[in-house]
């Protein structure tokens, strides 16, 4: 029942900045836990970063010291902060909830978005 929608994504130049948001709807925000995934053409789908309903965070080790995740329970909403864009990171982004979710790689997600997508051009 919990409704998720990604927005925020955009072409941008490598070097750039963008912040990437997910509303979540129809569950208690403040028991999920949050990811954040992405899939390029041609590739399988890969973690990006989590966040647990308690707001421990986890990141892949390709984005680790450029993307922050947050959470803002208030507005029902997650946020990927994504700084120093490469081509690399062209992919639709995919956000996903658990509930009491821990925000890892490998558990069972419940609910996903219809993702947003990021171009970055060199």
């Amino acid at each position: 029942q919990v409704q998720l929608l990604e927005y925020g994504g955009g072409l941008v130049q490598a070097g750039d900045s963008l912040r990437l948001s997910c509303v979540a709807d129809g569950s208690s925000f403040n028991i999920l836990g949050l990811g954040w995934f992405r899939q390029a053409p041609g590739k399988e789908r890969e973690f990006v970063a989590g966040i647990s309903w308690t707001r421990t965070t986890n990141y892949a080790e390709s984005v680790k010291g450029r993307f922050t995740i947050s959470r803002d329970n208030a507005k029902n909403t997650v946020y990927l902060q994504a700084n120093r864009l490469t081509p690399e990171d062209t992919a639709v982004y995919y956000c996903a909830s658990r509930s009491f979710g821990l925000g890892t790689p490998g558990e069972r997600y419940e609910r996903w978005g219809q993702g947003t997508e990021v171009i970055v051009s060199s």
